[in-house]
């Protein structure tokens, strides 16, 4: 497990639940938070360089920002044992596979791109817990180098979760995430932004309703690894916000005419497809 958090942690919970492992191993940088997740029984050993956790490896779970992503292909290109292989948790596609083929590109073969889409707002081994992945979806993108038999192991792995596993291109994947996580997640830390510098901000929060917390809870999320979203899945993310800019500035001109109709209609439309989507989630 190269970075021991909620994502990693969560997993190795649920491997040694599941009665999937013999032995994890943590590498990371934080003394503490590995000393943690030892004292927890989340991972048996660690080690705060690479090549020296992944020495007896038989998988290997890239759970590091996108941007330190290159690093950690650099660190693993001539230390992972012939017979490993490795995934991820990263939420674009493009960026990583672009890493391991500038840093790499031996390995591509075995690096089995993927993307479990779970997790909470909250960081660090601490808040990891065995059901995180119970009932989700993992989504992997195969590379044309990947052999059936290892994405099959990586699959494996996730079903052991409890998780459906499903696959799609890389290319797909960061277009479908841009829409369905990342731009949310754009909105939540823009609208909490601008509302904390207005100058009546402590009232603005204090009278905030359920509402304003359900839909801006995401705006708690780690803003390193929001950061480095962002940049690695700009091309697809952009037209994203774009497109929901030129919505918002249809609604607000609506809104100005007092169209009731149009506002009406728009509602409706929205509710109609929240509705459907909620009735068929598990």
């Amino acid at each position: 497990m190269i970075g021991v958090g909620l994502i990693g942690g969560s997993l190795a919970r649920a491997l040694r639940a599941a009665g999937a492992v013999d032995e994890v191993v943590g590498c990371g940088r934080g003394r503490p938070n590995l000393e943690q997740a030892v004292e927890l029984g989340v991972i048996d050993r660690f080690s705060h360089d690479i090549a020296e956790a992944v020495q007896d490896a038989d998988v290997v779970f890239l759970s590091v920002p996108l941007g330190a992503m290159a690093g950690a292909f650099a660190a693993l290109r001539d230390h992972l044992p012939a017979h490993a292989l490795i995934t991820d948790g990263g939420s674009a596609k493009g960026s990583v596979v672009h890493d391991c083929r500038e840093q790499a590109p031996e390995l591509l073969a075995r690096y089995i791109p993927g993307h479990p889409i779970a997790g909470t707002e909250h960081n660090g081994v601490s808040a990891s817990f065995a059901e995180l992945y119970q009932d989700r979806r993992v989504i992997l993108t195969p590379l044309s180098e990947n052999a059936p038999e290892s994405v099959a192991l990586v699959r494996q792995m996730w079903e052991a979760c409890g998780a459906e596993v499903t696959e799609m291109s890389v290319e797909h994947h960061d277009e479908v995430l841009a829409a369905t996580s990342h731009l949310p997640h754009m909105l939540a830390f823009g609208l909490v932004d601008m509302l904390a510098r207005l100058k009546e901000n402590d009232e603005i929060f204090r009278y905030a309703a359920g509402g304003f917390r359900d839909f801006t809870r995401i705006a708690s999320s780690n803003p390193v690894m929001w950061r480095d979203i962002c940049i690695a899945n700009r091309e697809a993310l952009g037209p994203m916000l774009n497109a929901f800019a030129g919505e918002m500035n249809l609604l607000a001109e609506r809104i100005h005419r007092g169209d009731g109709e149009a506002l009406l209609e728009i509602f409706e439309r929205a509710k109609a497809a929240r509705d459907r989507f909620t009735d068929g989630m598990k």
